[in-house]
């Protein structure tokens, strides 16, 4: 459900993020549960014919535990995105609390911290 709030965001034009972006927002985030669900269910799927014939390719096999690790860490990222909608704290910095920028938004709708934010703990890495 699509709440009638508006985030006032701290980016380079103060923009803010309408009714209209949450709703497109949670679109996206919908639509990638769905893909990365389908993309999961198409590793295990593969998975359990790899075991039962094609153990001699194990690169294959380690390219396709990889793959659906990354999956399911982004499937987790987009549901805790649509629970912070539900909960009315989507767009908020998980570690300043201060507003996540409407671009980053945009561009990574499972965004949990703001760009200076992000910077900082990337230059820490």
């Amino acid at each position: 459900m699509v709440t009638r709030q508006t985030i006032r965001t701290a980016g380079e034009y103060d923009e803010v993020l309408s009714a209209e972006d949450l709703a497109e927002l949670r679109d996206s985030l919908h639509q990638q549960l769905l893909f990365r669900r389908e993309q999961l269910r198409q590793f295990a799927t593969a998975s359990r014919a790899d075991d039962r014939g094609l153990r001699e390719d194990a690169g294959r096999m380690e390219v396709g535990v990889k793959l659906a690790a990354s999956a399911r860490m982004v499937l987790a990222d987009v549901e805790e995105a649509l629970a912070r909608m539900d909960a009315g704290t989507y767009g908020v910095c998980q570690l300043c609390r201060r507003p996540v920028e409407r671009y980053r938004l945009l561009i990574v709708p499972q965004a949990r911290h703001c760009g200076r934010c992000r910077q900082m703990r990337e230059a820490g890495r």
